[in-house]
């Protein structure tokens, strides 16, 4: 079986970890790309940061800024760390999701309402080391 991608929700990207790493990275990409922020980003415990919509008004398409040094508040390890450059895919069924890394015994962790209620995550790597995320679409 094949997980069913829906589409790209986000890329996420670790920047420093101070107030003025963030708002450096908040001006690049305001100023230079025109990124607007979305103002509806959850507090996330121990993670400062932001999201931006790539197109205006549109929260489908994101990128996500992740102030963080070194293992994050919320890591369980270096390795299962939500903030570490990722890329965010929605898909149709997340049990069906977990059920296949499971069947091809691919290593995942998951975060359950880390950033709101209905916000499960199952993260793994490629074969590469790139973590890859996933939420139900």
């Amino acid at each position: 079986m094949t997980i069913e991608v829906l589409g790209l929700l986000h890329t996420g990207f670790r920047v420093g970890p101070t107030d003025a790493d963030v708002a450096k990275a908040h001006a690049f990409y305001g100023d230079l790309l025109g990124l607007q922020t979305d103002e509806k980003r959850p507090e996330i415990r121990g993670i400062p940061g932001f999201w931006s919509n790539v197109r205006p008004g549109d929260r489908s398409q994101q990128l996500h800024i992740m102030g963080a040094e070194g293992a994050s508040p919320v890591a369980r390890s270096d390795k299962q760390d939500p903030t570490r450059t990722h890329v965010a895919f929605a898909v149709a069924d997340l049990d069906a999701a977990r059920a296949e890394l499971e069947q091809r015994q691919i290593e995942f962790w998951e975060y359950k309402s880390l950033v709101g209620t209905a916000s499960d995550q199952i993260f793994f790597e490629d074969p590469f080391g790139n973590m890859i995320e996933l939420q139900q679409g």
